[in-house]
């Protein structure tokens, strides 16, 4: 569905070098801190701004050959962007049938008065969450095969993110449609991806599936002196503690047949993160 090869961007301060791939049927997440490189990432994707160097393929081509056919294949949510206020979601509306010939007006407005988003009022009213599910419904009002979704809960409260998740995993049960999505709320992530990139300062420093993720990852806590006598052939990182040491690893089943004296916890994707980024190196 999407590739990306060593897709390059520099900005004062700051360089993008980015491989990743979203396959058919899958559910790819984007984390990382803000700034990390995640919305320039989804920028270079849609060709919305110019890269170095590298290679963007989109449905097996170039992006820069695609035509209006393969972009109404895409559905779009980016987390600077939105509709002018002044409008409502009623003026959308053909605005929308313009655009994407295979869009579906009753079915989008149906799905806009379950949401609670009124269909006349102008959209400057709207909250910050009422215009994430009004951007999230229109990327899915014209059967998108790949959607690309950049923060799509923000803004949202516990209810209305677990509503929207919802509504993109019944999206794509089928098994033909694909998303990529970003998002700083890692427990959104754990209970809908498929597979994980994780992004620091413009590089990929991780990327596994998520169950794998969640069942082989975890924290050992050692003192000193564990530390020293510890095989480390598995240790991805480790951090200084008051106690000794945290070292993450990716084969918490080693470590507890090998080393059971030694404290483990489960990694969660938040605790993940902050070992891949603030870690030193074994």
């Amino acid at each position: 569905m999407l590739r990306l090869e060593n897709v390059k961007k520099h900005y004062d301060g700051f360089d993008l070098d980015c491989s990743m791939e979203v396959k058919r049927g899958f559910v790819t997440g984007l984390i990382g801190k803000n700034g990390a490189g995640k919305s320039t990432t989804f920028k270079l994707i849609l060709g919305l701004v110019g890269r170095e160097g590298g290679h963007v393929e989109i449905f097996q081509k170039p992006v820069e050959q695609m035509g209006p056919k393969e972009k109404e294949r895409l559905g779009v949510v980016l987390s600077d962007s939105g509709f002018n206020g002044v409008f409502t979601i009623q003026d959308l509306v053909p605005v929308l049938k313009n655009l994407y010939p295979r869009f579906k007006e009753e079915a989008f407005l149906q799905k806009c008065r379950d949401f609670d988003l009124p269909i006349h009022k102008k959209l400057k009213e709207f909250s910050t969450g009422m215009k994430q599910k009004l951007q999230v419904l229109t990327a899915i009002s014209h059967e998108a095969e790949l959607l690309i979704l950049d923060e799509p809960t923000a803004g949202m409260d516990v209810i209305a993110r677990e509503e929207i998740l919802d509504l993109l995993r019944e999206y794509v049960e089928s098994g033909e449609r694909s998303i990529l999505i970003s998002s700083h709320i890692s427990g959104d992530l754990e209970n809908f991806c498929d597979d994980i990139y994780m992004i620091d300062k413009g590089k990929i420093i991780l990327h596994e599936d998520t169950d794998i993720l969640l069942d082989n990852y975890a924290l050992l806590k050692v003192t000193e002196e564990q530390y020293q006598k510890l095989d480390k052939t598995y240790i991805l990182r480790r951090k200084k503690e008051a106690f000794g040491y945290s070292c993450l690893t990716n084969q918490k089943q080693f470590y507890q047949e090998n080393a059971p004296q030694i404290a483990l916890e489960k990694g969660s994707i938040d605790e993940v993160i902050l070992m891949m980024i603030k870690g030193e190196e074994k």
